[in-house]
């Protein structure tokens, strides 16, 4: 950010209050919280290292979702629904957000991501 790049992170931010933070810390105009919504149970059989699994067992603890709170975005720049739309469609969304704002240029219309 200090050189004026772009950052793309994904983490899991399970707090809204930590989510709050980061924006203020980038700048409201320069943060956009991309709500990836999945079920919990989507998420668990998705789940190929069986973490879930694990955290359920109790071998793992603070594991969100499970054992440790998940607080979802109130409002969100963007919603991904993951069940009813493709990876393509999500990520086009992605690229038509930061279109929208000036942070990528606009793609030509060649169906193509």
């Amino acid at each position: 950010m200090r050189h004026h790049g772009a950052v793309i992170c994904a983490a899991v931010s399970p707090y809204r209050a930590t989510r709050g933070e980061v924006r203020s810390l980038v700048g409201t105009d320069r943060f956009f919280e991309v709500f990836v919504d999945t079920p919990m149970a989507v998420c668990e059989a998705r789940d190929t290292k069986g973490l879930y699994a694990r955290a359920r067992r109790g071998e793992l603890t603070g594991f969100t979702g499970v054992n440790d709170p998940y607080e979802p975005p109130a409002t969100p720049e963007l919603r991904l629904d993951t069940i009813t739309r493709s990876v393509e469609d999500n990520a086009r969304a992605i690229l038509t957000l930061l279109e929208s704002r000036g942070f990528v240029a606009r793609r030509r219309s060649s169906g193509n991501l």
